[in-house]
């Protein structure tokens, strides 16, 4: 009978899910929306629901190791989502338990989606052969998940890892956390946005950006005008990877790891992200380290990471023979 695992990603607006064997072959997914429940009892009571029809949908026979659950502000030691600010449902909400109510499976574990990716990553991805990186993702937010000696640092609470909120500029931008000047707000899809806006005020040259307002602008759009040679564009790329590179130089000080991925949606910028970070990264860098940590995209599929790195979580535990 197939081994397999489940993965589950919950996000802002959808949670998708999906059973996941060990070569990373993803057998059935489903999806559900995540932003129309209004509480968590009746999302967790819909999630349930849902993994029964996801197992029943699977053609094969199947032996399900467990469920691995990627979500915002997820704690790994508490099995809870704790007060994670873009999910309705605020607070802290216990799934790991709730899940363990309604099905036997010996192991059920969940993370914040950032540290799912990196597992993802070193069970999937890049970084099969390595015991040392930290996986940055790029997307609405800064996450990050730190592997050293070939296990996830998760600190004495469960919260360790937390780059995106590394601060940058102590009189710098507003952040969502409450603070100022934190990195996700200079290096997130809606970070660029305020840099490009904010050169926009400062320089003169022509740009194709200026026929945009705030709302209708996308990283995507920055993207695709700095690859037809956008001054403003291109500048808000180099200026993006100054605020990263300096960063990473920081935590390659905390943990000289063999490499960084990027992952997420501005990662998909290539060299126009890849080659700032590179730069300001070996600038900001002490010596000992210089050329000594690779930049790298992640391997994983953009389409199915979320559903690996989740379902990874339980793959790891089984291959260290905890399962």
């Amino acid at each position: 009978m197939k081994k397999v695992a489940i993965g589950v990603d919950i996000g802002g607006t959808n949670t998708v899910m999906g059973i996941v064997d060990e070569k990373g072959k993803i057998i059935s997914r489903k999806s559900m929306p995540t932003k129309t429940h209004p509480d968590y009892t009746i999302y967790m009571n819909s999630l349930v629901d849902a993994l029964k029809r996801l197992v029943e949908s699977c053609p094969d026979k199947i032996e399900i190791l467990g469920i691995g659950v990627g979500a915002p502000n997820g704690n790994f030691y508490n099995g809870t989502i704790e007060f994670a600010p873009n999910l309705k449902f605020k607070g802290v909400v216990p799934v790991v338990d709730y899940i363990k109510e309604k099905f036997s499976y010996q192991t059920i574990l969940l993370t914040n989606d950032a540290n799912a990716a990196a597992i993802g990553e070193m069970i999937y991805g890049g970084a099969q052969n390595m015991k040392n990186f930290i996986m940055i993702t790029l997307g609405t937010g800064v996450g990050s998940g730190i592997i050293v000696n070939g296990e996830l640092v998760y600190g004495h609470d469960g919260f360790a890892g937390e780059i995106g909120h590394v601060i940058v500029d102590p009189n710098g931008r507003q952040c969502g956390c409450g603070r100022k000047g934190c990195l996700e707000t200079y290096a997130s899809a809606p970070g660029i946005k305020r840099t490009v806006f904010n050169l926009l005020s400062e320089m003169i040259e022509d740009s194709i950006l200026r026929t945009y307002n705030y709302q209708d602008l996308s990283a995507k759009q920055i993207d695709e005008a700095a690859r037809k040679g956008d001054p403003i564009a291109i500048k808000a790329f180099d200026f993006t990877g100054k605020m990263l590179g300096l960063t990473l130089a920081n935590a390659i000080a905390h943990t000289s790891p063999e490499a960084i991925f990027l992952f997420g949606g501005l990662a998909q910028a290539e060299n126009l992200i890849f080659d700032p970070v590179r730069k300001y990264t070996e600038h900001y860098l002490l010596n000992i380290y210089k050329e000594k940590v690779a930049l790298l995209p992640s391997e994983l599929p953009p389409g199915d990471a979320a559903i690996l790195g989740s379902g990874a979580l339980v793959w790891k535990e089984y291959k260290t023979g905890s399962v």
